[in-house]
């Protein structure tokens, strides 16, 4: 690829994914209720709501899992495969296309998910005031994987349940989301 087809990509890739991401905060904020009077929850709903207001009257929740912010995210990653297939010059196919934007997905919550930990325990461990939006956030979204193992792997006064969360997440890129994005390509590719 030439040089200006790379930067293209690196362009495209940044616009969507920055739109998964802004839709999965989305998710795992009303999926972990978060505080609607913090400033950020505000913020993430005022800028989603105008495009999943539409979808939410079609596609309810299930349970606490906002199906309208996932299936905005998954387009996403849908049309962010499809531009970067075109800058190359190739046609996918649709099935292989529909499980390569899957993979990315689950690939783009690991790594969503493992950015999140890790920054919240590099704000935690530096102690800043607890009532800080991004803090509170952050909190709230990560306080379901790291629940199951807080107070279990304290040595001294350091908590290792995140590094373990952490591993556990790179894992499942590794293991799960690394064999899937295999398929999808292959499948995009040959048919």
């Amino acid at each position: 690829m030439s040089y200006l087809v790379n930067a293209l990509a690196l362009l495209v890739e940044l616009a969507f994914d920055a739109v998964a991401t802004l839709f999965l905060l989305r998710l795992a904020a009303e999926a972990c209720r978060a505080d609607f009077h913090n400033p950020l929850s505000q913020f993430i709903y005022r800028t989603t709501n105008p495009v999943l207001a539409p979808i939410r009257r079609v596609l309810g929740n299930w349970r606490r899992i906002n199906l309208a912010a996932l299936l905005v995210a998954w387009l996403a990653m849908l049309l962010k495969r499809l531009a970067l297939f075109s800058l190359m010059g190739l046609l996918p196919h649709i099935p292989g296309l529909v499980v390569l934007s899957l993979a990315e997905l689950l690939d783009f919550a690991l790594l969503f998910y493992l950015v999140l930990v890790f920054g919240w325990s590099l704000m935690s461990m530096f102690a800043p005031d607890q009532r800080q939006p991004l803090q509170r956030l952050l909190g709230v979204i990560v306080d379901p994987l790291l629940r199951p193992l807080r107070g279990r792997l304290v040595v001294g006064m350091i908590d290792f349940s995140p590094t373990v969360v952490i591993i556990g997440l790179l894992l499942a890129r590794v293991l799960v989301a690394a064999p899937l994005l295999d398929l999808g390509m292959k499948l995009a590719l040959v048919g």
